[in-house]
């Protein structure tokens, strides 16, 4: 697995492969991280879909977040990626990086995360790299999906009269974020304890839709997952979708859970953190008039629940509508690393 540098915790590079990684690496194309590089042969008949996503410390997750708990974010994040073009998981690449003076029991922790993971969602370690870091962790997970042959659902082309709809809840894990730096919000939105803690832990845990890829494959024209905010998630899928082309969208068909809706009717600011905040991971697929009920019910039977939250029309931009009058998230935008 790579030919990094550096040591910590007492042991070198090697054994650290050895001890955490390559019990991990199940597939038979990974030979237990013995080479320096997998093979896969693809299923007969099926296209590969990767993906790629970073994380790194203070940006994507905080110092104190339990071992387990990032090396979970880190898979499930890429996980959202692949069910939104439609994707079974296949398996990943892991690219680690320990700053000096890293802990042991720390990689065990985050290793068994892996593991848990992995096991959830049948996504083995392929291979990857360990490297020392000034400052870390950094976390880099390439995953690899499968579709039948020129299946794969792109975020585009979105087409006017579409229907929108978003799975699950929007807005939880923003407005957990913003509950970790001040706790006094929850006292101000009104929070039961159980409240506050469904925010905090949809934060810190995403719950990639996977069970719903067949359901985005089959049904839906366009889909992408919300990572970076419903505002600005939407804005790309329609901009990638051509010119001309926009949406309306009913804030009151848009999907909060019972802590969210608490937040955003104290305080009305939570309504733009819970949707420009981003970290969702909820699926938004556009699905064509004729399609919509076969997707609501492939979805339904996959156990996630669509929301239908607008349509696509012709003209740029898009309509944010509440109970008819027009609410403007101009300048609000979405996460951005830069």
């Amino acid at each position: 697995m790579g030919d990094g540098d550096g040591k910590g915790g007492g042991i070198g590079e090697f054994e650290l492969i050895e001890r955490y990684l390559a019990p991990l690496a199940t597939h038979p194309g990974s030979v237990g991280l013995v080479d320096d590089a997998a093979v896969l042969t693809p299923p007969d008949g099926c296209d590969l879909v990767l993906t790629k996503d970073a994380l790194a410390e203070g940006v994507h997750f905080l110092a104190e977040d339990h071992p387990s708990a990032i090396a979970r974010k880190a898979l499930r994040v890429n996980l959202s990626d692949l069910a939104a073009k439609g994707a079974r998981p296949l398996g990943y690449l892991l690219g680690l990086g320990l700053a000096p003076g890293w802990d042991e029991a720390w990689l065990a922790d985050f290793c068994a995360g892996l593991e848990a993971d992995q096991q959830a969602y049948d996504f083995p370690l392929l291979g990857g790299d360990t490297i020392k870091v000034a400052a870390g962790p950094v976390l880099s997970v390439t995953a690899i999906g499968t579709v039948p042959r020129a299946t794969a659902v792109r975020r585009f082309p979105a087409r006017v009269g579409d229907h929108l709809y978003v799975t699950g809840t929007i807005g939880d894990a923003a407005l957990g974020l913003a509950l970790r730096f001040d706790p006094s919000k929850g006292e101000a939105w009104g929070l039961e304890e159980a409240e506050r803690a469904h925010l905090l832990d949809r934060y810190l845990l995403p719950q990639p839709r996977t069970e719903g890829a067949e359901a985005v494959r089959c049904h839906a024209r366009a889909c992408m997952d919300v990572s970076d905010g419903l505002v600005a998630d939407l804005g790309k899928m329609l901009g990638a979708s051509g010119a001309g082309i926009g949406a309306d969208v009913l804030l009151e068909a848009v999907p909060f859970s019972k802590a969210a809706q608490k937040a955003v009717e104290a305080d009305p600011a939570a309504v733009v953190t819970a949707l420009t905040g981003g970290d969702d991971y909820e699926l938004l697929a556009s699905v064509a008039p004729k399609d919509a009920v076969a997707f609501e019910h492939a979805m339904l039977s996959a156990g996630l629940h669509p929301s239908r939250i607008g349509t696509v029309r012709e003209g740029a931009g898009v309509t944010y509508l509440k109970m008819g009058k027009r609410i403007d998230f101009a300048g609000s935008g979405g996460y951005t690393h830069f």
